[in-house]
């Protein structure tokens, strides 16, 4: 039995993505351990039938708490076993790559998103060179790499001389028809991190200028929990946005069908936003829930297979308002809830998860 150690900077608990994977893996014969991060406020580790490890870091942010992270990391993975090491995302590759050094393990890389071109990271020329010397040092040197989207594999194999494979980011199939909550109130949902690039400021806005019946829910915490907890006090909105803080991917399945509208709404900065093709978009068809997205390539290819979407060219909140009502015609709301239950028929894990064991079998 192989042994793999996927490596993650995220708390394990929350996400869903590696979930998936991993189960996928173990199911597949494979000894699979995850590795990631405890945080302060951290819950006890959910039960999986994978192994799981959180390392604990002194530094929580920034610079030194990377290069704390992948030290920990490195020693960790020194000490153990493991035919495969998989660093998922720049910010566990130097110790994967460093570790590689030293073992006969094969070595993968998941780029679930363009890291360097991240808004946290764009805006700072500095970081975004350390970040790219490290891309270039380590990328070229896996033996395996996938992404989650074909404009992302196209920009990847240019810049790094390696083959990216696809793997899309999407969730198991919901056992039978799923339809959204059709009485009570108006919910528009956003599930993921509250940072930076999110459209989350103007979405705070536009709520001003939709009927109050409209309520806005914010499933996440993150860089602007505290601003934008301010922003709404300040609009007097706090009756109609409510911040749900972090929620379980279990939980997270039983809230979504009870919202109106999914949300996920991106800034134009940065490739990785771009090129982005976040879970989120494939939880809400799952859902059965029509979404608000962005005009970006991986969004629009999707919107022409099966229209689910309303995109928008950018973050004015007129713009979101305007689609918001656009929704609120009740047969065109249904025609888009149609469209959800029949892509979400093909946009599943269970389809997607064969291009992973794949990558896998062919190390």
């Amino acid at each position: 039995m192989k042994r793999i150690i996927l490596t993650v900077t995220t708390d394990l608990n929350y996400d869903q993505r590696m979930q998936r994977i991993c189960r996928s893996l173990h199911r597949a014969g494979y000894k699979v351990l995850l590795v990631g991060r405890k945080k302060k406020a951290s819950l006890p580790l959910g039960d999986q039938p994978y192994d799981q490890k959180r390392l604990r870091c002194i530094l929580q942010k920034g610079k030194w708490f990377y290069l704390e992270y992948n030290l920990r990391l490195f020693f960790f993975l020194l000490l153990r076993k493991a035919e495969i090491l998989n660093a998922i995302d720049l910010d566990s590759i130097l110790a994967v790559r460093l570790a590689g050094l030293f073992k006969k393990s094969k070595l993968v890389y998941d780029a679930h998103e363009y890291f360097t071109e991240v808004p946290e990271v764009v805006d700072r020329p500095t970081t975004k060179k350390i970040w790219e010397w490290v891309a270039n040092k380590c990328i070229p040197a896996m033996d395996a790499c996938y992404t989650v989207g074909a404009g992302l594999a196209e920009i990847f194999e240019k810049q790094y001389g390696i083959f990216f494979g696809v793997v899309r980011n999407v969730p198991l199939p919901v056992d039978g028809t799923v339809n959204p909550e059709e009485e009570g109130e108006k919910i528009l949902l956003y599930q993921g991190a509250l940072n930076e690039g999110r459209g989350l400021e103007a979405t705070i806005e536009a709520m001003l200028l939709l009927p109050s019946e409209i309520k806005l829910w914010l499933a996440g915490e993150g860089d602007l929990s505290v601003s934008l907890r301010n922003q709404v006090k300040e609009a007097g909105l706090e009756e109609r946005v409510c911040f749900l803080g972090y929620v379980l991917p279990e939980d997270l399945k039983r809230i979504t069908p009870k919202a109106w509208i999914g949300l996920n709404l991106l800034e134009n900065k940065g490739l990785s936003y771009y090129y982005s093709l976040a879970n989120k978009a494939f939880d809400y068809v799952q859902a059965g829930l029509p979404s608000l997205q962005m005009d970006f390539p991986e969004y629009r290819a999707l919107q022409e297979e099966y229209a689910c979407f309303e995109l928008l060219e950018n973050l004015d909140p007129s713009l979101i308002a305007d689609a918001v009502e656009k929704l609120q015609d009740e047969e065109y709301y249904l025609e888009r809830v149609q469209n959800c239950q029949l892509a979400a028929i093909e946009w599943h894990w269970e389809k997607e998860e064969k291009k992973l064991l794949t990558i896998y079998e062919n190390l």
